[in-house]
């Protein structure tokens, strides 16, 4: 299988490296791994930071490419959804939209996957891994005043979560509304008895644990030619309409 991916730092496989003290590449990935293992020849177009904004550029200067790939597997979400930490600390009674709000944001998604179709690619795309609130939120309060920040977020860190989790939930809604199929890659962590434990540091990028369970997912669910066989023609059963809670 030849796969082309657009998306952000989890598909490029970025950790972070607590002995080095810095976000590094992992030669690890999720994606790595299943090309280690024969499951897919992959060209990864992801990118640190990018957002569908971001995404629908790149892919743009690509499209003549997605007709010689089997599919097109498209990860967004993670940075449209991010907050602005400073300007809650500075301002935490202003509420916030995200830097892409959630209406551009399916509006985008949508646009990328008709783009995907049109230009002969088949679309498949993935939920997001969870957050973990108490790990995230130590993160990018580090520098900040963590009060001011505890304000804007109701006195309840959790909400950073259900945040994040509202766009996942419209990847799956995307999905749904395309037909394009959708790869609940929250799952895995969620079969875990602490998910965090799959996190980095920062609490939302998966470690080298997260990539292995993403990998092991997807060769389960999808990659394998069990899975292939039951799925990838129909996809009936792999998860246009289900969530992950």
């Amino acid at each position: 299988m030849d796969l082309i991916v657009f998306g952000d730092s989890i598909a490029k496989g970025v950790v972070y490296d607590e002995n080095k003290g810095r976000y590094v590449f992992s030669p690890n990935s999720f994606l790595s791994l299943i090309s280690q293992r024969g499951y897919a020849v992959v060209k990864d177009l992801s990118r640190f930071g990018c957002t569908t904004v971001k995404g629908e550029a790149i892919l743009d200067r690509h499209l003549d490419e997605l007709s010689s790939y089997d599919y097109t597997l498209l990860e967004f979400g993670g940075n449209d959804c991010d907050l602005d930490w400073k300007k809650a600390s500075e301002d935490p009674d202003t509420p916030q939209t995200g830097q892409v709000d959630k209406k551009a944001f399916m509006e985008n998604y949508i646009r990328i996957i008709d783009k995907v179709k049109e230009n002969g690619g088949t679309p498949v795309l993935t939920t997001l891994p969870p957050l973990d609130p108490e790990k995230f939120f130590e993160w990018v309060t580090k520098d900040l005043d963590k009060c001011s920040v505890m304000r804007f977020l109701k006195n309840d860190k959790s909400n950073i979560y259900r945040w994040q989790e509202e766009y996942s939930d419209l990847v799956t809604e995307i999905g749904g509304l395309t037909g394009a199929p959708v790869l609940d890659i929250r799952r895995p962590f969620f079969e875990t008895s602490s998910y965090g434990d799959l996190l980095s540091k920062d609490g939302m990028h998966p470690n080298e644990a997260g990539h292995k369970a993403i990998a092991s997912f997807l060769e389960d669910e999808w990659l394998s030619p069990a899975g292939e066989s039951s799925s990838i023609l129909g996809w009936e059963d792999l998860l246009p309409f289900e969530f992950a809670c």
